[in-house]
């Protein structure tokens, strides 16, 4: 066990839990993600940190089970089953219905039924999405020549931190020094800080979690395969949905014309698109046109109806390097798809991450000690993105030089304030904040990231707007 490892267990207390490789090969054959093995796990450990192997072995049998071929005949046999899975909501509006399907094992939505009294008992949790929950379901045996359905009768939300105290985040960070709180952060995304060669890489690393932080924060990564990108985004919050390549519809994304219900950017904090390269839309410039407006505003109009949400956007993309490490070509964007490929839509990201200064995953950077329960860590995140405190200490520490352009300025507050949010949760005032460290770690990589996307797009569009050097944003003296 680690210095940081005993200090984390020490001070969060219940909310740490130790990652022991060894432990989490119990759910081998499991698609589970990391917040929900760090919830089965923490609730099987005795207070002397024995683990109870034998005891979730027996609950994941029962509950999530790895034969999933076998569930449907069970279910047909008259057995009820009480499963921990994830499902996804849909709502007919044509047959007057609410139904569910469990992709991982084969139930399909029109075979399904929920019943009215479970919707209006859950009435922000059984929407269309995808969910995570623990439900009882049985089979309703046809009568006379009706089909008969699986029927979901017992529901309960997957919200083990749903009574998440923020003053106590702020509490608990304030015990740590910067230094050991930027380890607290990636030791808490499942990696070993000191795998990590040095301070640069840690804060690249980390920049990951700024769009898990911060309401319609969009950026772009560009990385070498093998740096963790989908391992980041498809594991740590629930309240993030990866796209990981194939053809994407505005139906499924954004809206849905015919059932007249939002897609999946209405319920979750992050979409992240995987493999961008390779993803394609059903519709070029209808998802580019709705883009536009959305990226800037946070709502489009589809038909007669008004979208809105605050979800962000976040591109993966490969990018070749030389032998040096360095992009091939300074065109980065040139691998986008088409969709990108316009100036006037990338202007509206608001930064991006250099993901060549990472370093390529490997077995000694998996963590091997005490940490944040991931789910935990990521109703943090979710839950610190309405913290409105941040922004107006941004606002107060920024100096804005007269006639700046009104996106760089945008891009470098939101950027600035994700930073502040993740870095520094304790200060809660510009009285507090030290002035320096929010400059060298705040302020000027949020610059850096904004004029990163500019000069790209001058790249693409020599128009006078790119081609300018960016405002020069200082630290007000207080």
């Amino acid at each position: 066990m680690s210095e940081i490892g005993e200090k984390i267990r020490r001070v969060f207390g219940a909310a740490a839990v130790y990652k022991n490789p060894a432990n989490y090969d119990i759910f081998n054959g499991r698609n589970l993600p990391s917040f929900v093995k760090d919830y089965l796990i923490s609730t099987h450990i005795t207070h002397d940190g024995s683990f109870k192997r034998s005891e979730l072995n027996r609950f994941l049998d029962e509950h999530i089970p790895r034969d999933n071929s076998a569930i449907r005949a069970r279910l047909r046999r008259g057995e009820s089953l009480t499963l921990l899975t994830r499902f996804i909501v849909s709502t007919s509006l044509a047959q007057n219905k609410t139904s569910f399907q469990i992709p991982d094992m084969g139930i399909k939505a029109s075979d399904t039924l929920i019943p009215d009294y479970l919707v209006e008992e859950y009435p922000n949790d059984l929407i269309d999405g995808e969910k995570w929950g623990i439900m009882k379901i049985v089979y309703i045996q046809p009568q006379d020549k009706e089909k008969g359905h699986v029927e979901m009768v017992k529901f309960k939300p997957f919200r083990p931190m749903e009574k998440l105290d923020i003053n106590y985040i702020r509490q608990c960070r304030a015990q740590f020094t910067l230094e050991e709180w930027i380890d607290v952060l990636i030791s808490a995304m499942e990696y070993t800080p000191s795998a990590f060669k040095n301070m640069t890489q840690k804060l690249e690393f980390l920049t990951r979690l700024l769009p898990f932080i911060e309401p319609r924060l969009n950026l772009i990564e560009l990385a070498p395969k093998g740096t963790g990108k989908s391992y980041v985004f498809g594991n740590l919050s629930k309240f993030v949905w990866l796209v990981s390549g194939g053809k994407v519809s505005r139906a499924k994304l954004v809206y849905d014309k015919a059932t007249k219900s939002p897609g999946i950017m209405r319920f979750y904090d992050m979409v992240a698109f995987d493999e961008i390269q390779t993803i394609t839309f059903s519709d070029n410039t209808e998802m580019q046109s709705f883009l536009k407006n959305y990226l800037e505003f946070g709502k489009a109009t589809i038909d007669n109806y008004e979208f809105m949400s605050e979800c962000g956007l976040m591109l993966l993309g490969n990018i070749l390097l030389s032998e040096n490490n360095e992009p091939l070509s300074y065109k980065y964007f040139s691998a986008l798809p088409e969709v990108f490929k316009e100036s006037a839509l990338l202007d509206r990201f608001h930064g991006m991450i250099e993901g060549w200064l990472l370093p390529r995953v490997n077995v000694d950077m998996a963590l091997h000690d005490w940490t944040l329960n991931v789910e935990f860590f990521s109703e943090v995140l979710h839950q610190m993105r309405t913290e409105s405190i941040y922004s107006h200490i941004v606002d107060e520490a920024i100096e804005v030089p007269n006639g700046a352009d009104m996106r760089h300025t945008k891009a470098v507050k939101k950027v600035a304030t994700a930073y502040l949010k993740l870095l520094f949760p304790h200060v809660t005032s510009i009285e507090q904040l030290d002035l320096d460290d929010f400059n060298v770690l705040c302020l000027q990589p949020a610059i850096r990231r904004r004029d990163i996307v500019r000069q790209q797009c001058s790249n693409i569009d020599a128009e006078a707007s790119f081609s300018k050097p960016i405002p020069a944003y200082t630290v007000k003296q207080h």
